[in-house]
């Protein structure tokens, strides 16, 4: 792993990172984060109890939008052609909500901050659609599970689930 900071140059100025020269290969990462809340609120998500509508739906809807948008969010990111975005939304136990996305690219940089960018994203938008009956809401350990491609090769984060096999494991609020 490389200790250099490559966003920044020689005299500490940023920059964008060089791509020109790498080679196209398929990448993909893997991100989560959780909300923790109120046993009641996650049981009316549950239910779809709300208004606004299903919030886990509402809430995947915005992580993918997010991912498109990730280089217009984060200074430095390269804008990519995105070939797939999933979420995963699931009830981890009665006051805690597990969302994890994977992104999925062909291209000469990663898409770490595209999954992380969808992750934190939907997680904003639970606390949005919910916080009129739970202002208590916390989004917490938002990170990197996996990356695959590109030189610096594989990742597996310790511990870390990762996305399921089955996108429509928790399609229905399930967990």
């Amino acid at each position: 792993m490389s200790d250099e900071l490559t966003h920044f140059d020689e005299s500490g100025a940023s920059r964008m990172v060089d791509v020109g020269e790498k080679a196209v290969t398929k990448r993909r990462a893997v991100a989560e984060g959780f909300v923790q809340m109120q046993p009641a609120t996650l049981e009316r998500i549950l239910q779809r109890g709300f208004g606004k509508g299903d919030v886990f739906e509402v809430a995947r809807l915005a992580g993918i939008m997010a991912s498109k948008r990730t280089a217009e969010l984060i200074p430095l990111c390269h804008v990519l052609p995105l070939e797939s975005t999933r979420i995963e939304i699931e009830a981890v136990s009665p006051d805690r909500i597990r969302i994890a996305a994977e992104v999925s690219v062909s291209a000469k940089t990663g898409v770490e901050m595209e999954a992380l960018t969808a992750v934190s994203v939907a997680a904003l938008t639970i606390y949005d659609m919910c916080k009129a009956v739970d202002r208590e809401m916390t989004i917490s350990d938002i990170g990197l599970v996996e990356k695959e491609g590109g030189r610096s090769g594989h990742f597996l984060r310790q511990g870390a689930a990762g996305v399921s096999e089955d996108p429509q494991r928790s399609s229905a609020g399930k967990p």
